[in-house]
């Protein structure tokens, strides 16, 4: 059982039972470690101890950072000015796959992929000269279901398997003692209302959440909430494009196509490094 595994188990558990407060010994016994073994184990994971993994699921926290969050263009205009930290998101660089592109479907282009660990799992990754044009969660899933996707978005584009080129995603958003030497380019493609809620996405800081409503307006279409959520929920690019940082207007997480419990993880994974 990998480390991921045995996390998630244990964010369900918790999750189901955030109102009792489970103490570390009962969710420890879950897991089946003792409660030196799996606090180690979380905390190495995580960044932070099982208690506050719990103070991060608490609905309280989720109202709070909605109420605090301003406009995305506002905070557009000043990342970067008050951490020293590595804002990842904030060196992606997102292109659209151009109308020529598309209607080209991918011929003469040479797309590489790979399977790799990361600290949610095991992710698919796919890249064309121009960027990453598929990051997918597997879960216990072979790779070849982002694999047929991405045959059928590039369905004349040669497919070729080569985790060598594509560690190095994995080594830039994941690793947190190296700084990136330049931004990562995305390659995707969607709409133009699409690929606007995804642009918006890109400025929503590390350890902040919004509502769709705070998107729809943000991209000057205030009752497109609705349509904001199937923009978001069609992001082809998980984690870069930062889409688990959308939640309800009532603070509830709401879905996300990887898992609520990845979402989860990923939230609490955030607030350790940069809250």
């Amino acid at each position: 059982m990998s480390d991921y595994t045995r996390i998630a188990d244990a964010i369900t558990f918790i999750a189901s039972r955030v109102e009792r407060q489970p103490s570390l010994e009962e969710i420890a016994a879950h897991v089946h470690l003792s409660p030196f073994h799996f606090q180690r184990l979380f905390s190495r994971w995580a960044g932070v101890t099982p208690k506050r993994y719990l103070q991060v699921l608490t609905l309280e926290r989720a109202k709070s950072l909605l109420h605090e969050s301003r406009s995305l263009l506002e905070v557009a205009d000043t990342l970067g000015l008050s951490s020293g930290s590595r804002l990842y998101d904030h060196f992606v660089q997102l292109e659209a796959v151009t109308p020529g592109e598309y209607k080209q479907q991918g011929a003469g282009l040479v797309i590489e992929h790979g399977v790799h660990d990361t600290p949610f799992g095991q992710a698919f990754v796919a890249l064309t000269p121009r960027g990453v044009c598929n990051f997918s969660f597997l879960d216990n899933k072979a790779q070849d279901a982002p694999l047929a996707a991405l045959t059928r978005s590039w369905p004349e584009a040669e497919l070729r398997e080569s985790p060598s080129r594509t560690q190095g995603v994995i080594n830039t958003m994941f690793d947190g003692a190296k700084a990136p030497d330049r931004p990562i380019s995305l390659h995707v493609s969607g709409t133009n209302f699409q690929i606007s809620v995804w642009r918006a996405l890109l400025q929503i800081p590390p350890a902040r959440v919004v509502s769709y409503a705070q998107v729809a307006s943000a991209i000057g279409n205030p009752r497109a909430a609705r349509a904001v959520g199937l923009a978001v929920g069609a992001n082809p690019v998980a984690f870069m494009i930062p889409c688990h940082r959308v939640i309800q207007q009532n603070g509830k997480l709401g879905g996300y196509h990887w898992g609520e419990t990845r979402k989860q993880a990923i939230h609490a994974w955030e607030a350790a490094r940069y809250e």
